[in-house]
């Protein structure tokens, strides 16, 4: 385990075990930084030591469950939103904790705007973030009779560094 953890306060080891448990690793990883930042520890440091307690702590953590991806738990998820859906998008997020994942949004008229569906991570024995979010998002599609929009179900469709360097020019 890193050497990190010993520099960290009884108190804020609690409080980073508690978010492990919890499955909330970002509140674990900024608990961590939090604390240790001024010592020198970047960021990539602190999510390795978050990632060595879920290691320790193993089975103990209650893994938050999968957004469901059936019809009727989406529809039901879209009709808690204000407005009326006008299609059904899915796109590429990601980030160091959790790789790419895919997430499926309501795209709203009257008024406008979009409202958050699910958001689809790789599971292990199962379809790949893209193929799952383009099912479970056609289907809805259908099921509320509006598009479906999903730019590069296949692979993430990341902008090319140059047109956002291109884009940010004045």
């Amino acid at each position: 385990m890193s050497g990190w953890w010993g520099y960290l306060e009884d108190r804020t080891r609690r409080e980073v075990d508690a978010h492990v448990l919890c499955d909330r690793r970002l509140m674990a990883v900024k608990a961590v930084w939090d604390a240790l930042r001024p010592l020198g520890l970047d960021l990539h440091e602190a999510e390795r030591v978050v990632h060595a307690r879920y290691e320790v702590l193993g089975d103990r953590v209650r893994h938050a469950l999968p957004d469901p991806l059936d019809v009727r738990s989406l529809a039901a998820r879209a009709a808690t939103h204000p407005g009326r859906v006008a299609a059904v998008e899915a796109r590429w997020d990601g980030d160091t904790v959790h790789d790419w994942f895919v997430l499926l949004v309501a795209v709203l008229a009257d008024p406008s705007g979009e409202g958050h569906l699910a958001t689809v991570h790789h599971r292990p024995g199962g379809s790949a973030p893209g193929v799952a979010a383009a099912q479970a998002g056609r289907a809805l599609a259908d099921h509320l009779g509006v598009p479906f929009h999903f730019a590069s179900p296949d692979t993430p469709d990341t902008p090319d560094v140059s047109e956002v360097s291109e884009a940010r020019r004045p």
